[in-house]
C-alpha cells in the first residue's frame, strides 16, 4: 500500500472519553489547557511525506499497511487503537491551513508503543514501516454533518490468538467522539495552526509549511475505549488484529462477530481492516 505517499498523516489525541486513562497517558497531558472539559488535548504527525529540518527522520518512513504490523520485537509493548481515519483534503489561504474537507472514513489502526516518559506523542506511533493500519476500503462521505451517512456507523474490534476470537474494543458508535462534525474541523484547523512544541506536542502547522502545504492528508481522529481483554493485552507476533466501522442501521454487532469468525464480510456495508502482527 504506498498510494498515501504524498499524504500527511496526522493523529488526535483524547477525543473519546476514557481512552487515555485506559492507555496510561493521561498523565502525559496534564499540563494541556483546553478550551472545555471534553476538548481533545492536541494533535500529533505519525507521517510526513518530505524530509524537514525539526522534525525526527523517523517521521518520514512511510507507515501504513492495510495487512501487517510490525512487532519492534525489542522488549517494547505494542497495542492496537481502533479508531475511525479520515481521507482529507486541505484548502490553504494566505499561507496558513484555512479548511478540512472529509472525503472519506474507514478502519484504523494507530497502533502504538506503550513506554513511559516518551517526550513526544508521535515518538510511540512510527517505529518504522508497517507501523500503523487503514483499511483499502473506505466509505465515501456524503457530508460532514450530523445528518451525514457517517452517523450511520458504529466501529468494533477484535484480536484472533490461537484459534481464538476476543473483543478488543467497545462497540461504540462514531458519533460517539467527544468532538465531531464541525466542530472537529474547526478545531482541528485552528489546532494545526495554533499547536506550538510544547510538553507532548509538536508544531504540526510548521510542518505542513515545510512539508510544502500537502493537500492530502489521513487523520486519525481518536482511539475509541477498550473492553477489558484489550485494555490489558499488548499484541504479539502471530496475532491477527481486526478492526470493523460498519453500518449498524443494516448489522447487528452480533453479524460483525459472525463475519470474524466465518472470514466473509458484508464488504459494501463495513470498512475492515485486518493485519497480521509479525
Amino acid at each position: 500500500m504506498s498510494k498515501y505517499k504524498n499524504f500527511i498523516g496526522l493523529g488526535i489525541a483524547g477525543n473519546f472519553a476514557l481512552h487515555l486513562e485506559q492507555a496510561g497517558e493521561a498523565e502525559d497531558f496534564k499540563n494541556i489547557i483546553t478550551a472545555d472539559e471534553a476538548a481533545p488535548k492536541g494533535m500529533f504527525p505519525s507521517y510526513l511525506p518530505k524530509k524537514i529540518v525539526g522534525a525526527k527522520e523517523i517521521l518520514h518512513t512511510y507507515p501504513f499497511s492495510s495487512s501487517n504490523i510490525k512487532h519492534p520485537q525489542n522488549g517494547l509493548n505494542i497495542q492496537a487503537e481502533p479508531e475511525v481515519g479520515l481521507i482529507c483534503k486541505f484548502e490553504y489561504h494566505v499561507g496558513k491551513l484555512h479548511k478540512i474537507i472529509p472525503t472519506h472514513f474507514g478502519a484504523y489502526n494507530d497502533c502504538s508503543i506503550r513506554v513511559a516518559g516518551a517526550k513526544k506523542i508521535s515518538d510511540k506511533k512510527n517505529w518504522g514501516l508497517d507501523s500503523k493500519g487503514i483499511s483499502d476500503t473506505l466509505i465515501e462521505i456524503d457530508n460532514f454533518e450530523e445528518c451525514g451517512n457517517i452517523h450511520n456507523y458504529s466501529i468494533c474490534s477484535f484480536l484472533k490468538r490461537d484459534n481464538q476470537v476476543y473483543d478488543y474494543g467497545e462497540n461504540v458508535k462514531v458519533s460517539g467522539y467527544s468532538y465531531f462534525n464541525e466542530q472537529l474541523t474547526d478545531w482541528m484547523t485552528n489546532q494545526i495552526n495554533t499547536q506550538e512544541d510544547s510538553d507532548p506536542l509538536e508544531p504540526i502547522g510548521e510542518y505542513l509549511f515545510k512539508c510544502d502545504n500537502p493537500t492530502e492528508a489521513i487523520i486519525s481522529i481518536g482511539a475509541t475505549r477498550y473492553t477489558e481483554f484489550g485494555e490489558t493485552t499488548f499484541l504479539n507476533v502471530g496475532d491477527e488484529m481486526i478492526i470493523v466501522v460498519y453500518n449498524h442501521t443494516k448489522l447487528s454487532y452480533e453479524d460483525v462477530k459472525k463475519d470474524i469468525i466465518n472470514h466473509s464480510y458484508h464488504e459494501k456495508d463495513m470498512s475492515v481492516l485486518v493485519q497480521i502482527v509479525d
